[in-house]
Parts: structure tokens; sequence; C-alpha cells
């Protein structure tokens, strides 16, 4: 089962991935309206490409926005989720002996205290994450099961390896259950609200331009938007 997994199931799992983001992307563009969005992203490249780079940039810095600043804790959270969510599969020695192997794949390697660190980070943001989805309303009324759902996709490949870190049961089977859970979780990228992993930097890059062009980016220039 090992085996299996790391082999034909890993690359399965990265390949459903990385295929369903691209068509993901995609789709995305084609929904973009041809008069509103691509005439004026055409017309206007230069400016348009600014206010991509700048929508992108100031969102993803710390508190690079009004609305970061507005709500500091819950941007921290955000942070420190987003963070470990992204360096603990790429830059864990154990997942990098995998990656080197199956795909060839290496990269720079985490210190373990600070993968910790950032795993239990990772979890007691999720906490807080679902704690803020049922106690505030204007979260609450927009909260669905699937929302749920993602949210423990998301955080179980951590918990199941912390206790595989930590040795706190079977070795065997949460080893498996920490791998089935990584896998689950590719796997849910792009047919769910997990597809921001790639949607955000393009939603983001269309609000930039539309700014950047048409809403006061460009004003005075003889626009007809």
């Amino acid at each position: 089962m090992y085996n299996f997994l790391t082999g034909p199931g890993l690359c399965l799992s990265i390949g459903i991935c990385l295929i369903g983001l691209l068509v993901r992307g995609v789709w995305y563009v084609k929904g973009l309206n041809w008069q509103l969005d691509r005439v004026a992203y055409t017309a206007h490249p230069k400016a348009g490409i600014k206010g991509a780079v700048r929508s992108i940039v100031f969102w993803i810095l710390p508190f690079g926005t009004r609305s970061w600043r507005a709500q500091p804790f819950m941007a921290l959270l955000f942070y420190t989720f987003h963070i470990g969510v992204i360096c603990i599969p790429l830059f864990l020695e154990a997942h990098q002996m995998i990656l080197q192997e199956k795909l060839g794949l290496s990269f720079a390697l985490l210190n373990q205290n600070l993968a910790d660190i950032l795993s239990w980070g990772v979890i007691i943001s999720a906490v807080f994450l679902l704690l803020r989805r049922i106690a505030l309303p204007e979260v609450r009324i927009l909260t669905t099961k699937h929302d749920y759902v993602v949210l423990f996709l998301s955080v179980a490949p951590f918990i199941t390896g912390l206790i595989c870190r930590y040795e706190l049961g079977n070795d065997s089977f949460w080893l498996l259950a920490h791998i089935i859970s990584g896998e689950m979780l590719l796997i849910a990228v792009p047919f769910t609200k997990l597809s921001h992993i790639l949607l955000f930097f393009m939603s983001r890059a269309q609000l930039g331009m539309d700014f950047g062009i048409k809403r006061g980016g460009m004003k005075g220039k003889g626009l007809t938007w």
C-alpha cells in the first residue's frame, strides 16, 4: 500500500490536481466578458499589467491592504495557515525524500523544529477559522457544509502528520492515513474552493487590471468604460 500511494497514487493525485487547475484557469479566462474585460486588457496592456501586479503583491504582503489592516488577528490566522500549508508539503525532509525518489524534485529543507511549529500553527489557525465561521453571523450565513469539509480536508494531513511525528499510535496506520489524506487534498483542489490556489492570483489580477484601466487608473484618458 505504501509503495502504491507513494508511486502511482502520488503521480495520479498530482496529475489530477495540476490538470484540474489548468482546466479551471482556462474556464476562468473563457468566462471573461469580451466587451467589458478583454477589449480593455488588449487595448491597454501596460496599464493592465501594472494594475494586476500591484493588486497581487499588496494582497500577498502581510497587512498590505486596508482589509488586512482592519482585521489584524484574522490576517495573522490566514497567513499562518497558508504559510504552513505551502511550506511543509514542499520543504519537509521526509516529503523531500519521496519527491526526490519518485519525481526527481528537490527543494531547500525545512528545519524539523520549525516544521513542528508551522504544523501546530496550521491546526490552531484552522480551529480559529472554524470558530469564526460558527460565531460570526456575517460569516455563518455564507458558510455551507462544503466549507467545513474543505477545512477538514486541508487540516487532516497536518493532524495525521503530527501523530506520526510524535508516534502517538500505530505507525503504519497513521503513516498511510497521512499519505491518503494528503493525496485526497490534492485531488480535491480543482473541484472545490481550494482551487483558489490558482484562481486567487487570476481574480486579483483581473481586479487589478480593472482598477488600473477602467476604474480610475487611466482616468481622463478618453476611455469609454
